[in-house]
This record gives structure tokens, C-alpha cells and sequence, in this order.
């Protein structure tokens, strides 16, 4: 009878260590195990694989894509011109030919371009006009400088301010991009002989000036800046 007993503790003792390699082995159930795969289920990810996606997915921040960029550029364009108008029409030919096109910013660096080319001409500084005239309009530029230092006269200018700086005109050629202003300004100036007698103008009057200014860039390059390719006047 003890022998049986003894048996039967052995059986016990065995049992006991088995479910417990087992239990270390296999773990026990919390109620948190993923459910079973169905491979069948067509989407080759189980349910607990899309519920850890989805996780990861609540916590991306999207970022506004390129359609969303450009519609926030076109608005800042039909601020300066009517929707559906040939100015609006090219400003956003020009924004899709060059991503980083604005034209408030356009218009700002145009009307300090404006005021340096004025002075520019005024003071006789050629350097600074080189750099930001097309060769064509700066030859014509340089032959009056000539033409007014052949003849010893001088101009004395100072600038009062733009009154209004308008887009009339944009379009794309090819590469290239041309946006024309309209600038209204006023300036003091009077030209002098040889002598000092005044020729032109009048040093105690401010004159409203009125210009057509055509500036072009090729979208393609890297330097961002933009030229002056055709100047008017308006009386």
C-alpha cells in the first residue's frame, strides 16, 4: 500500500513539473493574445497587425502636399488680379514654372529695384546698373549717361517715395517668365550745364512720374533675380 502511494506522489510530482515547463514555455492567456490569423481574409495582415498600424497611424501629423501649396499660391495671386483675367492667367503660369514664385514678394524687390535704378541712372553709377538691366536696356541706359557727360552736365535727384506699384501684365515664353508694373513716384530732380545753370527740372518741385517696367527671369536658372528688359514712359 505504501508502495502505491509512493507511486502515485511520483505521478503527481511529474504532473505538476510538466504544466510547468508548459506553462513557461507557452505562457498564459491575459486577454491581451492577437486573435487567429485568417489567411484567407485577403488582406495578408491580421487583425492585430492593422489595429498597431492604425495606432501608428492616429499619431502622423500630415503635412499640406503640393496640391494644397499651390492653391494657397494661387489665392495670394487673385489678390493681385481677377481670377480668370490674362494677368492672373500668367502670374500662376509663372508660379507653376517656378515653385517658389510669390508675387507680394515679386513686387516688393521690383519696387526697391525701381528706386536703385532711378538713383542709379541719376548719380551716373554704371556698375550698379549692369547689374540689374538686361544688356539690351542697359546699352541704352549707358549711351544717355554718355550723351549727358559729353555735354558736362549733371543731375541732382532725390527720391520722395512710390505713390502705387500695379502687375499690368504677365506671361511665360518658353523658360521664361515677364511680369510688367506700373509705378507711380515722386521725384525731385534738375539737370545742370557745365556752369551749374539749370537745364531741365526744378530742385524745389516734386514731379509725379509715371513708368511701364517690364522684368524678366528664365525659371530655369539658379539666380533668383530679376532684370529690367523694357522701360516706358508715361506723360
Amino acid at each position: 500500500m505504501e508502495g502505491s502511494n509512493l507511486v502515485t506522489l511520483i505521478f503527481v510530482v511529474a504532473a505538476v513539473f510538466v504544466f510547468l515547463q508548459l506553462r513557461s514555455v507557452l505562457g498564459k492567456r491575459t486577454g491581451h493574445e492577437r486573435p487567429p490569423f485568417d489567411p484567407y481574409s485577403g488582406t495578408g495582415e491580421s487583425p492585430a497587425d492593422k489595429g498597431a498600424e492604425a495606432a501608428e497611424a492616429d499619431n502622423v501629423i500630415t503635412l499640406p502636399g503640393r496640391g494644397e501649396a499651390k492653391a494657397d499660391a494661387y489665392r495670394e495671386i487673385d489678390r493681385f488680379a481677377p481670377l480668370g483675367s490674362k494677368v492672373n492667367d500668367g502670374l500662376r503660369a509663372i508660379r507653376d514654372a517656378s515653385g517658389d514664385f510669390d508675387p507680394a514678394s515679386f513686387l516688393s524687390g521690383a519696387k526697391m529695384a525701381y528706386e536703385m535704378i532711378v538713383m542709379s541712372f541719376a548719380d551716373g553709377d554704371r556698375k550698379t546698373l549692369r547689374n540689374l538691366l538686361s544688356k539690351e536696356v542697359y546699352d541704352g541706359f549707358a549711351a544717355a549717361l554718355d550723351e549727358r557727360e559729353a555735354k558736362g552736365e549733371t543731375v541732382q535727384s532725390s527720391f520722395v517715395g512710390i505713390d502705387n506699384a500695379d502687375v499690368t501684365a504677365a506671361e511665360m515664353r518658353d523658360t521664361e517668365a515677364f511680369v510688367t508694373v506700373r509705378f507711380i513716384s515722386q521725384l525731385i530732380s534738375v539737370t545742370r550745364d557745365r556752369e551749374g545753370t539749370i537745364v531741365d527740372g526744378d530742385p524745389d518741385a516734386v514731379v509725379e512720374v509715371k513708368d511701364v517696367w517690364t522684368f524678366s527671369r528664365d525659371t530655369r536658372s539658379r539666380d533668383p533675380n530679376w532684370r529690367l528688359v523694357a522701360t516706358e514712359s508715361e506723360d
